[in-house]
């Protein structure tokens, strides 16, 4: 598997939460050779099974979300569209942004921008409520045929950056998608004695109804939901950043089952992968949240890919931090200890 072509292919796709329709199909085509069978949740989350004809084989399921932010046409004014935002959209990001209105065919437009020759000085020191906001699609007034509900992205795609490093739009979470996929691609033609399950959910940017709901149904014993941290930058806190290159970051905190961060731990150095330890002391803003408490509760770890400008148009991940984080993926599925093992 060619990881920049997956990615550049997966972060084309649109698929804001709750219409992720054209990622789920795409998904679904990149799976299918890597596992024994694919389905769709009712929720719309693509789900790949390699079973490993153990019987009572225990379920380990890995999960990378599906969805990205995105918009939500509300309306038109005489011409302009009005919108709210799906999902953590900061408004400082939108001023003069293309987006793609999913229509049939898509509808291009830009997000409006006042030029600087008009605002007052204290006006240009603040950012501009997203209420205050229109998307114009070059249309005049009656010409607009946008209805009310049609959900958008930012346009664009991925390409590299440097000699190392990706960046584009929705890379949390397509390039863990990509980890899970070159994952399965190390695991091809090893005996496992666990089920695998992967789990690319739907909804997770607005509620993580997609994990949530496909967990219940799976039953897993175990869990991890492999998503991105924030990655390093001079401008960021250096206690809640990690460095692109400096491997997969490793959750440690009560979202996670302890033994299971351990075990990654081990793993990692055991494989000499360079990781590093993030501590999440509460909600891990990831599908682990809602995964650890299915039914009467589920051993549950967080491994993240250090990410930059999360939540913008333009992210960026280095591409030694996804071959890092597939080889720690696929080390534990093939030798996930058990309960009690240390690090």
């Amino acid at each position: 598997m060619d990881i920049q072509t997956t990615l550049e292919q997966l972060c084309a796709a649109c698929g804001p939460s709750g219409f992720e329709g054209p990622v789920a199909e795409l998904a679904q085509t990149l799976l299918k050779p890597m596992v024994d069978e694919v389905y769709t949740t009712r929720l719309g989350s693509v789900v790949g099974v390699r079973r490993c004809g153990k019987e009572n084989a225990l379920r380990l399921l890995l999960d990378a979300h599906l969805d990205e932010i995105g918009l939500l046409v509300t309306g038109q004014e005489e011409g302009f569209l009005r919108f709210r935002t799906i999902g953590g959209v900061d408004p400082r990001m939108l001023c003069d942004r293309e987006v793609t209105l999913l229509t049939d065919p898509p509808t291009y437009g830009i997000v409006t921008c006042m030029p600087p020759h008009l605002p007052s000085r204290e006006e240009m020191d603040k950012s501009i409520p997203i209420r205050d906001l229109f998307i114009d699609i070059g249309y005049k007034g009656d010409e607009v045929r946008v209805p009310v509900g049609t959900p958008g992205t930012f346009r664009g795609g991925c390409t590299g950056l440097g000699e190392t490093q990706f960046c584009g739009k929705a890379l949390d979470d397509r390039a863990c998608m990509v980890t899970i996929l070159r994952a399965l691609e190390l695991l091809e033609g090893k005996e496992l004695d666990v089920d695998l399950y992967v789990l690319f959910s739907t909804r997770e940017e607005v509620s993580a109804a997609g994990a949530a709901a496909a967990v219940w149904q799976i039953t897993p014993q175990m869990c991890i939901a492999v998503d991105v941290t924030h990655g390093e930058t001079p401008d960021g806190p250096k206690d809640k950043t990690f460095k692109l290159g400096g491997g997969p970051a490793i959750g440690i905190g009560p979202n996670m089952t302890r033994w299971m961060s351990r075990r990654l731990c081990q793993l990692a150095e055991c494989e000499q992968i360079d990781y590093q330890r993030e501590v999440m002391e509460g909600h891990s803003g990831t599908n682990a949240w809602p995964m650890q408490i299915s039914r009467e509760g589920v051993a549950t770890a967080v491994v993240s890919l250090p990410l930059k400008y999360m939540h913008t148009p333009i992210e960026v991940v280095s591409a030694a931090d996804m071959e890092s984080v597939a080889r720690l993926l696929a080390a534990f599925v093939a030798d996930p200890g058990k309960e009690g093992c240390v690090c």
